[in-house]
């Protein structure tokens, strides 16, 4: 996504964290009663989406499973696509003219993580994600497949509302790619001189019963 929407997104969940600080406040007491098992759950991310420049298709959906208190076990599934390099920082480099890849890819990505909660809703977590892609040249014709595994390391607070049935989950994270496979000579030529990591923000929202 462009860097305006991305900012706006930042935004956006900023003003609903300060808005939403006297609810969270009032509902602390909720974290001491029986604690529900099973979320769904979503990203805001996905307001990525109204963007028509560089629309990145994005989708996620979430699920886990609370096995005590302070341990969860997360089930992942994202599908998006990408024409820039995935290690571009943040910045005027970010979605610039002339970095993008002759083309695009396409992934699909199931992932799973484990997240632990330290106090109150202070957490981390981490996710092992499996992107299965496919390249695209600028013709949209398909040059190839290929696998990339990231870790993905996240810092953050869970936020609960309405009897701690809702939650949101700001937090800033990185993305590493140990293992990256079969990725088309003319889009290496373009991503080689970038990080295999990435610092990227987490906007998590869910639904726990």
């Amino acid at each position: 996504m462009k860097t305006d929407m991305q900012k706006k997104i930042l935004l956006f969940a900023l003003t609903l964290i300060i808005t939403s600080t006297p609810l969270v406040k009032a509902q602390n007491a909720s974290q001491d009663r029986p604690y529900k098992k099973w979320f769904v759950g979503s990203s805001l991310l996905m307001l990525g989406n109204f963007d028509k420049t560089n629309n990145p298709e994005y989708i996620q959906l979430n699920a886990g499973y609370r096995i005590t208190p302070k341990d969860v076990i997360q089930f992942r599934f994202k599908r998006s696509i990408y024409a820039w390099p995935l290690g571009i920082p943040f910045g005027p480099s970010f979605d610039a003219p002339g970095l993008n890849y002759p083309g695009h890819a396409r992934i699909i990505a199931p992932q799973i993580g484990y997240q632990r909660f330290w106090w109150k809703g202070a957490y981390t977590s981490l996710y092992a994600l499996n992107a299965f892609e496919k390249y695209f040249d600028q013709n949209k014709k398909k040059i190839g497949n290929g696998f990339t595994l990231y870790l993905d390391f996240y810092i953050g607070y869970q936020f609960t509302f309405f009897k701690n049935r809702f939650f949101f989950e700001p937090a800033i994270g990185i993305s590493y790619w140990p293992l990256r496979t079969n990725v088309p000579a003319s889009f290496k030529a373009v991503e080689q001189k970038w990080p295999n990591s990435f610092i990227q923000p987490g906007l998590d929202f869910g639904f726990k019963f």
